[in-house]
């Protein structure tokens, strides 16, 4: 699973012991036979996925077989989730989302992806027409495209790619997956799918990192940085205590805000970025629910960050899922309240160790209020 060659702690620690044993003997017991978690891992993803009312997503660098990747975590203050793949694109994103589940689906909701994302209404009736409608996996999925002639097509968007999505969010909503559930993120374009809300510390964020070269120019953000935290400052509120009045009240700030001409060409520039992505940023005046940022993400995949500058990363397939999945179950452990050790003995059937519920279960159960 990666580390320092020279040897694991926990190698150290049995050596101590009077164990004689070798960390790669260590590493095979710690990623061996290891399908009832990994399962579990899935089906919490799952549960999540089914139960949630908001998701909050982010993704950091991860190494694997000595090639730089990337760590997906999805999760909300229930759960835990993280996924290291080679690839951070929309079509991971949804793979992701389809919780295990390799079927691609061609129905209402994949059409109307399609046709969000403007796919040639020639290949989505082609698609719609064709009596085979559910594929099991990539391979005959991209069978059926090829049958079709749709990966000869050379157009912009991609057909190929734009048609898969859509059968990959076509097997999502008839999973049951994602229904209502807002995907909050930090504005990165793999995240803009279903119902979708940005994260207000990365916007503003946008602003504060911007340079400014004269005075008027540094007035000019600061000003709006102030008028942003105030904005930010009674959404936070709103949360608390929605009304229609309130609502209307804070469009109409955000509006004034993200329309001012400051006379500084590049923050001008950015606001009207940022008012153009209205309703993403003020979804939570219809989802009083969803938090604001994404700062449970953040936080959750820290610790992978501080692997990755510790780390040479993981070498086998396996001990990369064991380790996404053991860091899951550790993280929603923690967010139900258990102990991830009582966690592992109820799961290893250790002696006397407490009874732990699947966590799917658990995280499937409405959250407390």
């Amino acid at each position: 699973m990666g580390g320092d060659p020279s040897g694991h702690p926990l190698v150290r620690l049995l050596n101590d012991l009077g164990i004689a044993i070798s960390k790669r003997q260590v590493m095979r017991l710690l990623i061996e036979n290891q399908d009832a978690f990994l399962s579990e891992s899935r089906d919490v993803l799952r549960a999540g996925l089914a139960s949630a009312d908001w998701i909050t997503v982010d993704d950091t660098g991860a190494r694997h077989q000595a090639k730089n990747g990337f760590c997906t975590h999805i999760g909300n203050d229930q759960f835990a989730c993280f996924t290291t793949t080679s690839s951070k694109s929309r079509l991971n994103f949804l793979e992701l989302l389809t919780a295990g589940d390799t079927t691609h689906l061609i129905n209402d909701a994949a059409l109307a992806y399609m046709r969000e994302r403007n796919l040639s209404e020639v290949v989505i009736n082609q698609l719609a027409a064709h009596p085979e409608k559910s594929f099991a996996n990539r391979e005959a999925w991209m069978a059926h495209l090829e049958r079709l002639q749709i990966t000869a097509l050379k157009s912009n968007p991609d057909p190929v790619r734009i048609a898969t999505e859509g059968a990959l969010w076509g097997s999502i909503t008839a999973q049951g997956l994602l229904n209502g559930t807002v995907i909050v993120s930090d504005g990165a374009g793999q995240f803009d799918v279903g119902d979708h809300a940005l994260c207000w510390l990365h916007a503003e964020r946008l602003v504060h990192k911007l340079d400014a070269f004269t005075e008027e120019q540094r007035h000019a953000k600061e000003r709006i940085r102030e008028q942003i935290w105030r904005l930010y400052a009674d959404l936070k509120a709103y949360r608390k205590k929605p009304t229609q009045k309130l609502k209307a009240e804070l469009t109409r700030r955000f509006k004034k805000i993200f329309t001012t001409q400051t006379g500084f060409a590049t923050l001008d520039r950015l606001l009207s970025r940022l008012h153009a992505q209205q309703d993403q940023l003020l979804a939570v005046l219809e989802r009083p629910d969803i938090p604001l940022h994404t700062n449970g993400s953040e936080n959750d995949i820290r610790c992978q960050v501080t692997r990755r500058k510790i780390s040479g990363g993981t070498r086998s397939n396996i001990g990369r899922d064991c380790r996404d999945a053991f860091l899951g179950l550790m993280k929603t452990c923690a967010k139900q309240g258990i102990r991830f050790w009582d966690y592992l003995g109820a799961r290893l059937g250790v002696l006397g160790a407490a009874d732990v519920p699947p966590l799917a279960e658990l995280v499937a159960q409405p959250a407390p209020p």
